[in-house]
């Protein structure tokens, strides 16, 4: 009997484009590095010297773009998961991202530990107390005079919504077009190349370099406007323990503080400082998770996590395209408020997810990689706002704790006043604090990263030098916004809650680009599904003649 083609040499025999086809242009690239650079300084000019004037137009271009395409981004957004499901349960989930036999790059702890703690670790602990107890106060149009129990169940629904399943299917979307350009096609790690199925040659030009100019800036703004939030929430928590006071001057020390760290840790490179920071990552929340479900109302977090996760499965179509059209302008300024801010943040900071999984992901399937992006992350996420949120929900409703202040919460501070509640509250406020700086290293780090590799057309390993400049410039950007816009403003938000919207604004047109990704992907997945299935049929074919002749050779 003659020996059978192994599937890997069956497919190259049969597809030789799903092979690696190596860009060589791996050097510095001016236009996106110097324009990257130029936007991103006229935008710190512009907030620096007219503070008042920036805040105002860029929150009115907000206020437009989410009040007028909200019911975009709500289809848009569940078109995204349905789109990930389709690709992981067809065939076309069979496709590995890199040879054929190759093993994954990364195991399974260490992978889920880096696109977790890159994806939304900080905001997970920023958000994990204040949401539910936002939707508690502020409920969804319709839902108010259902009672207090009902809009407990709602709040822990909604939550679930905007940190779920569709916030990870925007970055599937996005890491996989480059996961798949990367490890199954060759290309260097950037923005482009997953459009190269629909734009061909195109890519590689003035068109590709305003993608990831675009990438590029997106990446920046959104990790330094959250640097600049969470740094607010450190300083509440270092207040709250009566370590400092939350002045102007400690915020901007804290900053120097995150930026030295995430300087070091991105310098070390990606298997060293940013693997070590993530894992770092989960454990310290794991033990603060662990620690306030014993401490708090246990048996209540246990049973609200089941009624919430049922109540999400049920309202989850609903609650995916509810829109609040009969609610008129109550519920636009709601649904923008929330539900259409949180997409649009998530398509913003999808090119630095996207592009971070798609760099650690190597060797896994389609089928594992949407498996491991949409669902484990999900299951975490649902447990942690569980355990944070419903820990303050209880001390709401049953504990007599006024979380909610004249109709609002204080994000900055929830946190820590559950904590407080809890046995060992300043020591959990310790760790919470601590698990806070961790997370921003650790966003900070990949940001620059991800910019420093689409600066170097896609270099994996991009120089040190680029990426100091990048972590440097990250951290500048908060503290620069933070200065100007307590010196002229009063306050230390304005500036950074101008550029958050910026940010928003961007991801109308990157959506477009998303759409795209979809579509080249979905072509090219068909064609390697098309080309596997060639070559298994070729090898059947030599292996049923080569059977024939050996049976007619006997015969004779």
């Amino acid at each position: 009997m003659p020996t059978p083609a192994t599937p890997r040499t069956a497919e190259r025999d049969m597809n030789p484009e799903s092979g690696p086809l190596q860009h060589g242009k791996e050097g510095l690239n001016l236009w996106v590095f110097a324009t990257s650079a130029a936007l991103i300084a006229v935008a710190l000019a512009a907030a620096l010297l007219a503070p008042q004037a920036f805040n105002s137009i860029v929150s009115t271009i907000n206020t437009v773009v989410v009040n007028s395409i909200g019911w975009y981004y709500v289809a848009l957004v569940s078109g995204f998961v349905i789109f990930a499901l389709v690709v992981a349960f067809s065939n076309l989930g069979t496709i590995r991202l890199g040879p054929p036999d190759e093993a994954p790059q990364y195991r399974w702890r260490t992978w889920f530990a880096m696109l977790f703690a890159a994806g939304m670790g900080i905001g997970l602990v920023f958000w994990g107390v204040a949401e539910p107890l936002w939707h508690l106060a502020s409920p969804p149009p319709g839902f108010r005079e259902s009672g207090i129990e009902a809009q407990g169940r709602r709040a822990m629904a909604q939550t679930f919504l905007h940190w779920g399943v569709h916030a990870w299917a925007v970055y599937v979307v996005v890491g996989l077009a480059v996961a798949y350009a990367v490890h199954r096609r060759g290309r260097p790690v950037s923005i482009r190349w997953a459009l190269e199925p629909l734009l061909g040659k195109r890519v590689d030009g003035p068109l590709g370099n305003a993608i990831d100019i675009a990438a590029v800036v997106g990446t920046l703004f959104g990790v330094a406007t959250s640097l600049g939030l969470g740094v607010n929430q450190i300083a509440a928590g270092l207040e709250h323990l009566g370590v400092v006071e939350g002045t102007t001057t400690a915020k901007l020390v804290i900053i120097a503080v995150i930026t030295a760290l995430s300087t070091l840790s991105v310098v070390s490179g990606l298997d060293r400082g940013i693997a070590f920071l993530s894992r770092a990552n989960l454990w310290l929340a794991a033990l603060l998770l662990v620690a306030v479900l014993i401490l708090g109302p246990t048996l209540f977090v246990l049973r609200e996590l089941v009624s919430s996760f049922g109540g999400y499965i049920q309202n989850f179509v609903s609650m995916s395209f509810q829109t609040f059209a009969f609610y008129g302008d109550r519920g636009e300024s709601w649904l923008g408020s929330w539900t259409t801010y949180y997409w649009g943040w998530w398509i913003a900071w999808s090119p630095f997810v996207g592009v971070f999984i798609a760099r650690i992901s190597r060797g896994r399937t389609v089928r594992e990689f949407v498996a491991g992006v949409l669902l484990v992350p999900t299951a975490v996420t649902m447990l942690w706002f569980s355990v944070m949120g419903g820990a303050a929900l209880y001390q709401q409703i049953f504990g007599g704790v006024d979380h909610i202040v004249d109709g609002g919460v204080s994000t900055n501070t929830a946190l820590f006043e559950m904590l407080g509640q809890l046995p060992g509250g300043p020591v959990l406020s310790g760790v919470a604090v601590l698990l806070v700086l961790v997370f921003f290293v650790t966003s900070s780090d990949s940001g620059s990263f991800v910019v420093d590799m689409l600066t170097h057309n896609g270099n994996p390993n991009p120089p040190v030098w680029s990426r100091v400049f990048w972590s440097v410039l990250e951290g500048s950007i908060a503290a620069v916004l933070i200065w100007s816009s307590s010196a002229a403003l009063g306050g230390d938000t304005s500036g950074i809650a101008a550029l958050q919207a910026l940010t928003i604004v961007a991801a109308a047109p990157f959506s477009l680009v998303m759409i795209g990704m979809c579509l080249s992907l979905i072509k090219a997945l068909r064609r390697d599904v098309a080309a596997w299935q060639r070559a298994e049929e070729a090898v059947l074919r030599r292996e049923l003649a080569a059977e024939a002749a050996e049976i007619a050779s006997r015969s004779q």
